[in-house]
């Protein structure tokens, strides 16, 4: 690629996960201190996002990778995306605020998949090349919140304007983006291919279904830590807890440079339990935590987000991998995320809104009793996965043995 080409998509992924990260993890923060929204309100906020991971995969299959040119109609989604952030900060009720955030979040995921799809359309060498500019989403992530905490704006509007602006920036420059132009009608488009229907024949594969189960059930420990934690941080007093928090997305990209070197060695199944075991100390950190003699079990909490992220759902997006044929294999990636960020989030975002209020006490919440439930859930994963995963090797299914399973 050259030079200039390199710095547009590496701006395009800064851009793309600063205006995601400037709102996302405050919005629990803002939201109680003005509007002040009940722990079921701001879950249903969160699960905004999990049913827009669930429908993003129709729209870009059946309709933006048919008829539109992909930088053109990421800068629409953008450029409209950002007038909906700006207009969340004029409202004032709860109910029409989800709807607002349910709209923004309809346009803001299809965005991720149409990033990665002009990066790779201008790769050479996707393996070696896409690394290189999608850690600039990292670190778009990081600046956004380590900004907001210094400017100390985690309760107030300037996240959602800081949020907007940048939206807006971003679909004016998408337009000078390379040009990715659509596959036509002749694409190969339908709403099962979409969905990843396809990757079922995996369920034939009794390790690859419990593996599936466990990832949907771990979100529910996932959803409490992106939707409460800063809330959880600004409760008890931490200051700048945006910009620690940033802590945790350091881990994860610390982390993930040790998993090609873990997979092979202990095995998917020692990562996958690392993983599990992660979370369930990062929420017994937090329930035990505090501003005080305890301070460090909440930035061990936090810094923990790299094994629970990397080694849980990166090592399955590469066990996935590792499973699928050639056939199936977007088909397959399509399902796991549609199942965890969609239907594991939507469940897990719901479920943390019911629990925060159960605990709501005078002058805050019970938060030893909050954290605990994730922990439980977490110890409760991992117990079966212990129980029922069996498969010591991995590796993609022989010819013979997809025939087999189609068959089946």
């Amino acid at each position: 690629m050259k030079s200039n080409t390199i710095s547009l998509l590496a701006l395009m992924m800064f851009l793309e996960y600063f205006v995601w990260g400037s709102w996302y993890v405050t919005m629990a923060t803002y939201m109680g201190e003005n509007l002040h929204s009940t722990g079921v309100q701001v879950g249903d906020a969160y699960s905004a996002l999990a049913i827009a991971t669930m429908i993003s995969p129709f729209f870009i299959g059946m309709v933006a990778d048919r008829f539109f040119a992909a930088q053109k109609i990421m800068g629409v989604l953008h450029l409209v995306g950002g007038i909906l952030l700006f207009v969340s900060t004029r409202i004032t009720d709860n109910s029409i605020f989800y709807w607002i955030i349910l709209l923004y979040s309809l346009l803001y995921m299809p965005t991720i998949a149409l990033a990665n799809s002009i990066a790779f359309n201008q790769m050479s060498d996707p393996g070696k090349q896409f690394p290189w500019v999608r850690v600039f989403g990292t670190v778009g992530w990081i600046i956004a919140n380590l900004l907001l905490g210094y400017l100390a704006w985690e309760k107030s509007a300037n996240s959602f304007y800081l949020a907007a602006s940048v939206s807006i920036g971003l679909g004016l420059i998408c337009f000078a983006l390379p040009d990715t132009p659509p596959k036509g009608k002749t694409a190969d488009t339908s709403a099962s291919k979409a969905l990843g229907t396809d990757a079922f024949v995996l369920f034939k594969y009794k390790p690859y279904a419990i593996f599936f189960v466990a990832a949907i059930l771990v979100c529910i420990p996932l959803s409490f830590y992106f939707g409460w934690a800063n809330f959880y941080l600004n409760e008890i007093g931490v200051n700048n807890a945006a910009g620690k928090m940033t802590l945790g997305q350091v881990s994860e990209a610390l982390f993930i440079l040790a998993i090609p070197f873990l997979f092979n060695r202990i095995g998917v199944k020692n990562m996958l339990l690392l993983g599990m075991t992660a979370w369930l100390l990062r929420y017994i950190c937090f329930a035990y935590g505090n501003t005080g003699s305890n301070l460090w079990m909440l930035y061990a909490g936090v810094i923990l987000h790299g094994v629970c992220y990397d080694f849980f759902f990166v090592t399955g997006y590469m066990y996935t991998e590792k499973k699928a044929n050639a056939k199936i294999k977007n088909a397959a990636q399509g399902l796991f995320t549609f199942a965890t960020y969609g239907v594991g989030m939507f469940i897990g975002t719901r479920v943390s809104g019911f629990v925060v209020d159960n605990y709501k006490i005078e002058n805050g919440h019970n938060w030893l009793k909050i954290w605990f439930v994730p922990a439980y859930i977490a110890l409760g994963v991992l117990i079966y996965f212990i129980l029922f995963f069996r498969e010591k090797n991995v590796k993609a299914p022989t010819n013979a043995e997809t025939n087999f399973l189609r068959e089946a």
